[in-house]
């Protein structure tokens, strides 16, 4: 019995660090939602675009996010940004509407979504305390630059995200990730982070699309799933979103970086 109560304890206290990792993620969901199911006198895309940049003021200003994760989270926003407007102008999606803050036909709230990807790892990095044996920054964050230019290149020559998740899978199959919840440390391989994190992305952007956030061409006539595919798509994005926060956050022989368990919803899967 006590066995039991330890496990469900520690269940517990892990989901509830979960959560707080993704208040910036929650928040921007919430206005999404709000705007979308609220009357209110600016439009949707604008009303999302004001909710966000005062729910960073508000979550820097309270010391829940440091000047150094704003920083980030800017970073995430502006290669988050980039994608879009390519994405947009190749078709995959499309942000149907009117909007006083779009840019070339991408409303400017789009790149809080990758921020908010970017944010939870940030957040997880430091309440999980995560650490990491065996990664090898060089290989990965070459990858992960690979992939992010496959994003672009795919439209145009062979997509070869294929063959990079496999090559990402072989260059991890070493790297462990180490996370603590309350007393106890466990620990996973990081492969198969990435992997948890885009399957709950997927499963975010869903209930991001039946909102109307944005719109996939399948999705035209009326809201329909998204393709189960996208699911490696995301995976493979939090492998950027990962290598942004660790060439910030890793120190080779010391504790922390990592990404542990399921991530927050997040902007349309790039493929």
């Amino acid at each position: 019995m006590g066995r039991w109560r330890h496990g469900i304890g520690q269940l517990l206290a892990f989901g509830w660090q979960e959560a707080l990792s993704c208040v910036f993620a929650v928040g921007v969901f919430g206005c999404l939602a709000l705007s979308r199911l609220v009357a209110l006198p600016l439009a949707p895309y604008d009303a999302v675009l004001v909710g966000c940049l005062l729910l960073t003021g508000v979550l820097w200003a309270t010391g829940v996010e440091t000047t150094r994760e704003v920083a980030v989270i800017g970073v995430f926003h502006l290669v988050g940004f980039a994608l879009e407007v390519y994405k947009v102008r190749m078709g995959s999606w499309s942000y149907p509407g009117h909007g006083h803050t779009k840019l070339f036909d991408v409303p400017l709230y789009s790149g809080f979504m990758y921020a908010a990807v970017g944010s939870y790892i940030l957040h997880a990095w430091r309440r999980f305390d995560l650490e990491l044996s065996g990664y090898r920054p060089v290989p990965v964050t070459a990858l992960a630059v690979a992939v992010y230019a496959n994003f672009f290149t795919h439209h145009r020559l062979p997509d070869l995200r294929w063959p990079l998740a496999l090559a990402l899978v072989w260059a991890c199959r070493r790297t462990w990730v180490s996370f603590r919840v309350r007393r106890a440390r466990y620990r996973m391989p990081l492969a198969v982070s990435f992997a948890l994190i885009g399957f709950f992305l997927w499963l975010a952007e869903n209930a991001a699309t039946y909102l109307g956030a944005w719109r996939y061409p399948h999705q035209a006539g009326g809201w329909q799933p998204v393709h189960a595919a996208k699911f490696g798509a995301w995976s493979l994005l939090v492998v950027v979103s990962f290598v942004l926060v660790a060439a910030v956050r890793h120190r080779p022989g010391a504790g922390g970086s990592g990404a542990a368990g399921p991530g927050p919803p997040g902007p349309p899967t790039p493929g």
